[in-house]
């Protein structure tokens, strides 16, 4: 949804009818997650994708038909013999895929609010009747509390409420699902699909050191869709125009910043200080924090040096083993740039538990379900 939010954004602020095609359920190999979206407005017009071109003709007309009143319905996309060059997943794998329009004044305003919601980073759920004994299309908007904090329905008061309670949960772990219930929301029961769609704010990375290293690895981190903030003590390395690409650029001592800063379990903290005095105190703070990955810039004679340090400040070897040093993959790397690519790979690496290896050499599923820190 982010990648293509400033033009469902556009399209609801003129009331632009558009009908959005979402990834509700992946089988094996598939080529986008849950939640990937692809739109079509009402003057044919396509943002988005749901499989890198595999299905997305088809799912074309499929939209144009919600669009002219057909209603909601979710589609399924898989492969056979004849249809592996037609319509069809290529990869092998089965998408299942959600097609709502959205028309009205109402329902465009209802969206619209949605949208403005991700776009300022406000944790918000979406959840979406699938199938079974509610209205297919159905939805219940979702804040993690407050008066105010849900809007629609899925057709019943105790639906609703054991769908808010399950949203909420998996707003805090940063999770998407299809979860089912009874049509009054009772558990263990499979009447009704509920599709809970996340949107959690963006994860942070943590740059320290202003140096071309750190430069280059906020320009991939914002790539990737992190939240960077790059931080260094001394004011004439630690200037906007250096780190033009991060959103924030902080000038204070590292451990200082990091001992009063936000940093969840998808957090990515990337130390590329190699200095004593500024590694000590900032790793001590870092390996205090519940962050993905701690990555530690360096060669292999200054980490065992700096690792006698922190075992002398009182480190324990399971919290040394958390640390990520030399820094990154070997991909051969020379320049900051190709340094940055490979700290970035280990970053991907550990949060989907890949193995690192050419995928030329492995047999099995590409896909990863999951990483060690629960995001998807």
């Amino acid at each position: 949804m982010r990648d293509i939010l400033p033009d469902l954004r556009a399209r609801c602020a003129d009331g632009v009818p558009l009908a959005l095609a979402t990834v509700v359920a992946v089988h094996g190999s598939a080529p986008r997650d849950p939640g990937a979206v692809m739109a079509v407005d009402a003057a044919g017009a396509v943002v988005g994708s749901v499989s890198g071109g595999c299905v997305e003709g088809d799912l074309y007309d499929v939209a144009r038909e919600v669009l002219d009143g057909a209603g909601p319905r979710v589609v399924a996309y898989g492969i056979s013999d004849d249809e592996a060059f037609g319509v069809g997943l290529t990869c092998g794998g089965t998408i299942e895929v959600l097609v709502r329009a959205y028309v009205s004044t109402a329902e465009l305003a209802d969206l619209g609010a949605l949208l403005d919601l991700i776009a300022a980073d406000r944790p918000v759920a979406e959840a979406t009747v699938l199938s079974g004994a509610a209205e297919t299309g159905a939805r219940l908007v979702v804040r993690p509390s407050g008066a105010g904090s849900t809007k629609g329905t899925l057709g019943s008061e105790g639906l609703d409420a054991a769908v808010t309670d399950d949203a909420r949960g998996l707003l805090a772990q940063g999770h998407t699902a299809t979860q089912r219930y009874g049509a009054h929301g009772q558990r263990r029961m499979q009447e009704v699909a509920v599709f809970i769609r996340t949107y959690a704010p963006p994860p942070r990375m943590l740059v320290f050191g202003a140096i071309d290293h750190a430069a280059a690895t906020a320009r991939i981190g914002s790539f990737l869709g992190y939240r960077v903030t790059v931080c260094d003590a001394r004011p004439a390395f630690a200037t906007r125009e250096r780190f033009p690409t991060a959103d924030e650029v902080v000038r204070a001592w590292p451990h200082t910043y990091l001992e009063s800063a936000e940093v969840d379990a998808r957090t990515v903290i990337c130390v590329l200080t190699h200095d004593p005095k500024f590694d000590v105190p900032l790793l001590l703070a870092a390996l205090r924090t519940p962050a993905a990955y701690i990555g530690v810039m360096g060669s292999r004679r200054t980490h065992h040096d700096r690792l006698a340090r922190l075992r002398e400040a009182g480190a324990d070897e399971a919290a040394l083993a958390r640390l990520a040093s030399p820094v990154g993959l070997d991909l051969g790397a020379r320049t900051p740039e190709e340094t940055a690519v490979s700290i970035a790979a280990e970053v991907i690496q550990h949060r989907w538990g890949g193995t690192g290896r050419p995928l030329g050499e492995l047999t099995g599923a590409i896909h990863h379900p999951g990483g060690p820190d629960g995001t998807r």
